[in-house]
Formats: structure tokens, C-alpha cells, sequence
């Protein structure tokens, strides 16, 4: 029996390749697009570490090409849901018994194979399965993805060496158990890394996962999976399930052995899952723990002494990358009149280079959205804009989704501060500006505060430290990631744990410690070396 006691080492974030012309990194990647882009990937469910195919299906297609079908999926129906619960359940003992620093040793093994061996295979289905243009694939595919699985065993041997003190006559310890059951994890389309993380970080502290990824991002999903099962991850540790969100849920959500899940995607499919939980409460064996992250209206508030460059570019990039189909994506700004016109007259500059295209030709800075259904909806919030009085177009404003889902970056400027764009989220590339008196600074930061149900990110641009300091408290509850003189997003594992409260979800802070704890239910145990043999007190006779 090995009894050292092991801890790994604080890592270092993955280096992001710069795929210059002629690298080998751009090579490689060129490479396995068109491999990709010339294959049909036939996917199916894996659970218990068998392959299931349904017959039910389900196609991944090109967002910026419809009509390029890149993989059939298939859906699971109740039965495949039961046996993924039932697999799920079957693994947890073996696998929660096994020692910390072998499931961690799996998960730094599963990083390895991304950073070395997989890193172009998940970058070109994050690009060409969701979108994603190059650096932003690489950014999140593989960065995040190996930051998430390499910081997450660190944080877990920080954990595991929290214990009570113990006097001499006493031995105290605390054993950090898993969950009582399994975890339901619901994973989107817009970060291969959150889909990755959501499980990877429940598995590690020893649970067992029923995984239901998002139908538009299944193709870098299942190459996930196969990496796990290639980095040793035992059969029915994670059970991947694709199929509907509402047919899986129907069945897990009614499970006794339901106990915990993690979430990320759009508030009302949480509220809606939280609901179902509390109706069956008395169904389950424990309260299951309940970790979500949903949505954003994520603001760029600035002072009159903010550099105007920085600020520009903060709502350029922190709206358009991605096409703002981030739940960090800035969605609205504060400007102070005094510097509105020189912001505009840049950011304008800024946003007529911008390119657009397919994800292939990496000059394209904005790529299409994920699908028809959020073309249309990001477009009816344009349309508004278009035919209000409160509301002038000033960029973009169209789109077009014959052969791909593309929609230009917009910016809308409005008089109202409440205007239906500042206040609601919309997940695309859609930024709304509103115009503020300078002496008004702190009357219109208290508008920011209160004008959105969600409080995830946020960001203040000022040279005045004084105003700086004011923003920063002001908007204490509003942000979960505050930025000062920064775009709200970009986050990065070990840097800046990511979450917010509101409606943006319970901010459990993926990226750190914060999140794993969790996925454990601490028991505390006491060992008396020497027990009472008396009931009396000494002073009694």
C-alpha cells in the first residue's frame, strides 16, 4: 500500500498557440478542418462504456453553412435515460473508494491528451460545430478545457488538506464524501470547456455524471467523451446523453437517487429545473445541490476620464466576439456625453473592419450564430430598435441566414435607459449605448444596478481612481466578475473565478476551489483514544 501523501503542484495556464501563416500549429489546424469538414461523424449515446445507437436522430450542422451536415446523433428516448441513471448508480461505488489522486491522475492525463494529441481535433469541431472562430477556439477548446482539468486537481488537494485540529486525547478528520447519488449535468452550446467542466469537476471529487450536452455542440462534446474514456475514465463514471432536454429531465428529475446538478444555460430552462426539484422533494434521498449558471446583461460602464482607445475596444471585442454569444458578452454601455463622440467615431472605425464569414477563412472576425432559432430571435430585438423612437441603429442592423446563420454587429444607441435591448438578454452580437450627463455619474450607476435582473459581469473605465473606488462599491451586487479598465470577459481558470448571483445563477465560481467543495458532503469523525468511564463531573462527590 502506497502511503504517501500526494498534492499537486499550482499549474501554470495553458499557453495560447498564435497560428501564424506557415506554423505548425496552422498547419495541423488547416489540416483537420478539411478532414472535418469532408466527414459525417455518426454519434452515439455512451453509457455504462457502451456505445448505444437509437435510431432517433439528430444532426449537427454548419451554423455558418446549414446546409453542411457535419455529424447524426443519436437521441436518447426514457429507456436510455433509466440505464444511464442505473450506470451512473452501478459505478459510484468503485469509483468514489478509489483514491483522490487517481481519479486526478485520469483528469491530468485527459489534459495531456487535449494539449498534445487532440488540441486541433476539438478546435475544429468547436469552429465548425459552434462557430467558433480560430482564437476563440483555442482560447476555450483547448486552453480552458486543460486549465479547467489540470487547476481542478490542485484545488481538489487544497480541499483534501483542510482538516480540524485534534487535541491529545482525540483524533478529528473530516472524510469529504461525494454527493449521495448521482449528478445531473446540463451543458451548452457556447464553451466546449464548460461541458468539459461540468463534468470533470463533479467526477473528480468522486461522483458519477448523466451528462445531456447541448444538441448544437455534440460534436466536440463526444470527442470529449472519447478523450475521457482514452485517459482511463472508467465505464458509467460519465454517461453521455444527448437527446432532449425535457424528455431526459422528465426522468431524472423524478429519480430518488438524484443528487446534485450542474447547470449552465438560459435562466428560464433553470427556473423551470429548480421548480421540478422542489415539487419532488420528497421523492428524494437527499436534497440534491443545485449549481447554475444561466445568463447575463453584462455592462461596460464608463467615467468622463476613461481612455476613450480602451474603452472603444472593450465594447468592440467584449460585444462582438463570438458573436456576443457569451454570458459574459457586454450587451450594454454607459458613456458620459463629454466623451460619446470620439467613442463612437472610433468604435464605428473599429466595427467597419470587422469581417465576416465562415470560420475557415481566419480573417473573419464575426462568424454566424449558432442557429436559426437565435437568428430570429436576436433579429426581432434588432427589428425593435429599428422601428422605435427611443432607439437609432448606428451599426449594422442586418441579416441573413440563406446559407448561414450571419447577423452584422449592431450598435443600437437609445435615450431610454429602461429600453427593452438595455435590459433584456438577447446572446448575440448586439450592443446598446446609453448616453448619460457627466455630472449624473452616480444617479445613472445606480440605473445600472437596477435597470437588470442578472448580475454576472461588468466592467468600469476610468483614470479617476476616486470614481474607480465609487463604481466599484456602487455596483457591488451587479457583477459577480467586476472588471476595472477591462472588457467583462475573458475570465481565465485560477485567475478569475467566474459566476454571478441574480438571476445569473448560485455563484459557485467555476475556477476555483469554490465550485469543487460543492461536489462533496463533508462527514466529521472523532476518535477518542481514552472515553469516559464515569457520568460524573469532577467536582462531584
Amino acid at each position: 500500500m502506497n502511503n504517501a501523501i500526494f498534492n499537486f503542484q499550482k499549474p501554470e495556464n495553458e499557453p495560447v498557440l498564435s497560428y501564424l501563416p506557415g506554423s505548425r500549429e496552422r498547419i495541423l489546424i488547416d489540416e483537420e478542418l478539411a478532414r472535418q469538414s469532408g466527414s459525417v461523424v455518426e454519434i452515439p449515446l455512451i453509457i455504462g462504456g457502451k456505445e448505444i445507437r437509437t435510431g432517433k436522430m439528430g444532426k449537427v450542422v454548419m451554423p455558418s453553412n446549414h446546409g453542411h451536415i457535419l455529424a447524426s446523433f443519436h437521441q436518447a428516448t426514457e429507456k436510455e435515460a433509466a440505464l444511464a441513471i442505473e450506470s451512473a448508480t452501478r459505478a459510484k461505488n468503485d469509483w468514489m473508494t478509489l483514491s483522490w489522486m487517481e481519479r486526478a491522475s485520469i483528469m491530468a492525463k485527459a489534459a495531456e491528451l487535449i494539449s498534445k494529441k487532440y488540441r486541433y481535433r476539438l478546435n475544429a469541431a468547436t469552429m465548425l460545430g459552434q462557430g467558433k472562430n480560430l482564437f476563440q477556439a483555442e482560447i476555450d477548446s483547448a486552453c480552458e478545457v486543460i486549465d479547467y482539468l489540470r487547476f481542478n486537481n490542485y484545488f481538489a488537494s487544497l480541499i483534501y488538506m483542510e482538516q480540524p485540529v485534534s487535541e491529545h486525547d482525540t483524533i478529528n478528520r473530516l472524510e469529504y464524501r461525494p454527493l449521495e447519488g448521482f449528478v445531473y449535468t446540463i451543458t451548452p452550446f457556447n464553451f466546449t470547456a464548460i461541458a468539459s467542466n461540468l463534468n470533470a469537476s463533479v467526477t473528480l471529487m468522486g461522483n458519477t455524471t448523466v451528462w445531456k450536452p447541448a444538441s448544437t455542440s455534440v460534436l466536440s462534446n463526444y470527442y470529449l467523451m472519447k478523450i475521457f474514456e482514452e485517459a482511463g475514465l472508467p465505464a458509467g463514471v460519465i454517461n453521455f446523453v444527448p437527446g432532449s432536454g425535457s424528455l431526459i429531465s422528465s426522468v431524472v428529475l423524478k429519480h430518488k437517487d438524484l443528487g446534485g446538478i450542474h447547470f449552465t444555460g438560459s435562466n428560464p430552462t433553470f427556473n423551470t429545473i429548480w421548480k421540478q426539484v422542489t415539487e419532488n422533494l420528497s421523492v428524494y434521498r437527499s436534497y440534491p445541490r443545485i449549481v447554475g449558471e444561466t445568463g447575463g446583461k453584462d455592462f461596460i460602464f464608463a467615467h468622463r476620464s476613461a481612455d476613450i482607445a480602451a474603452l472603444a475596444t472593450a465594447i468592440a471585442r467584449g460585444s462582438f466576439e463570438y458573436q456576443g454569444q457569451k454570458c459574459s458578452a457586454a450587451s450594454r454601455a454607459y458613456v458620459p456625453s463629454s466623451i460619446w463622440e470620439d467613442t463612437k467615431d472610433l468604435l464605428l472605425k473599429m466595427i467597419a473592419e470587422m469581417k465576416t464569414g465562415d470560420v475557415t477563412d481566419f480573417n473573419n472576425y464575426i462568424n454566424a450564430v449558432i442557429d436559426e432559432a437565435s437568428f430570429d430571435r436576436i433579429m426581432s430585438y434588432i427589428s425593435i430598435a429599428g422601428k422605435s423612437k427611443e432607439a437609432r441603429i448606428i451599426a449594422g442592423g442586418n441579416g441573413d441566414k440563406s446559407s448561414g446563420f450571419f447577423i452584422e454587429p449592431t450598435v443600437i444607441v437609445t435615450t431610454d435607459p429602461h429600453f427593452v435591448s438595455m435590459e433584456e438578454e438577447i446572446f448575440g452580437p448586439v450592443m446598446t449605448i446609453f448616453v448619460y450627463d457627466d455630472e449624473k455619474f452616480e444617479e445613472t450607476m445606480d440605473l445600472c444596478d437596477q435597470t437588470s435582473p442578472y448580475g454576472l459581469t461588468g466592467s468600469i473605465f476610468s483614470k479617476d481612481k476616486y470614481a474607480m473606488i465609487t463604481a466599484c462599491r456602487a455596483l457591488r451586487f451587479a457583477a459577480g466578475n467586476f472588471y476595472i479598465n477591462d472588457k467583462p470577459t475573458g475570465a481565465m481558470v485560477g485567475q478569475q473565478p467566474f459566476g454571478g448571483a441574480r438571476a445569473s445563477g448560485t455563484n459557485d465560481k467555476a475556477g476555483s476551489h469554490l465550485n469543487l467543495i460543492r461536489w462533496v458532503s463533508p462527514r466529521t469523525i472523532k476518535e477518542t483514544l481514552l472515553p469516559p468511564t464515569d457520568f460524573k463531573y469532577p467536582y462531584m462527590v
